[in-house]
């Protein structure tokens, strides 16, 4: 295990704490950080102290703001990829066995492409003289073109693109597994399809569900790639704030650092809870 632990602790442990230690230091004017300890970073993310910081604190709803349209920005993503991925993976798990590679390599392929040309591709298939418009218009949908650029439902189309396989794979390994006898069993004792999918199928493989949800929802919370490309200034989201401070203007390290490990402390939360709630599962089951 002594290589396991290495790697983790150099390429994980290490970066998290080099994050925790600059989000406690001191802003360095042209970037970069003092080494003199400090709330600023946090007490900046949180209140607001008027330009020269000497007004009464006021609860900065901006960062808030921002923090709160990338969990819903990152929920919906989570749903969309849900709906369409458990429909797939289903398709993909009920083909004969010679096929599934084929379904499974169709899913992937895209993939095997680096995300900022994909996200770039989209950014071109979606611009108001892009082809989708261009495809729309030739067929008499739309009179004129649809602005999708730059906007939420462009963010949307962008977080489900990059994230929809990482919802697909986990919910197909659950199905693959899943024992079809038991449809049919519900089906000679007249259950409908809606009753057999809610108390039969759904808790099968609601392992594989939860798994893509947490695979999809975390990366979403903390893109910055769709956000930038695709929604423009008026979309921004946390992945974007935590980006600017490092590599844009602003030049603010250990606010970066201190977004940082507000945005991963909220990740944690979501994981302990999942893990609580699974753990209670299994307690129930064996007992």
């Amino acid at each position: 295990m002594l290589p396991a632990w290495v790697i983790i602790g150099f390429f994980l442990v290490l970066p998290i704490g080099i994050m925790l230690v600059y989000s406690f230091l001191t802003k360095e004017f042209r970037g970069g950080v003092i080494w003199e300890p400090t709330l600023a970073a946090y007490d900046q993310f949180f209140f607001d102290r008027g330009l020269f910081g000497d007004e009464q604190p006021k609860i900065e709803w901006t960062y808030i703001l921002i923090f709160w349209r990338s969990i819903w920005q990152a929920g919906l993503a989570t749903l969309m990829c849900l709906l369409i991925g458990f429909p797939t993976a289903w398709f993909i798990a009920t083909r004969p066995a010679s096929s599934r590679t084929i379904w499974l390599f169709l899913i992937t392929v895209p993939y095997w492409v680096n995300l900022l040309i994909r996200t770039i591709s989209m950014k071109f298939l979606i611009r108001d003289n892009g082809p989708l418009n261009q495809w729309l218009l030739d067929a008499g949908l739309i009179s004129d073109p649809i602005h999708i650029i730059n906007t939420n439902t462009a963010v949307q189309l962008g977080l489900f693109y990059s994230y929809l396989p990482f919802m697909v794979l986990p919910i197909y390994a659950a199905v693959e597994r899943y024992n079809f006898s038991l449809s049919e069993a519900a089906a000679d004792l007249y259950a409908s399809r809606w009753i057999t999918l809610r108390h039969i199928i759904l808790p099968v493989v609601k392992p594989g569900i939860i798994a893509g949800c947490i695979l999809v929802f975390v990366p979403s919370l903390g893109a910055f790639l769709a956000p930038d490309l695709l929604g423009g200034a008026k979309n921004f989201m946390i992945g974007s704030l935590i980006e600017e401070q490092f590599k844009g203007n602003a030049g603010n390290w250990p606010f970066g650092a201190a977004a940082s490990m507000i945005l991963l402390s909220m990740v944690l939360i979501v994981l302990i809870f999942y893990a609580r709630a699974q753990g209670r599962a299994h307690a129930k089951g064996a007992s």
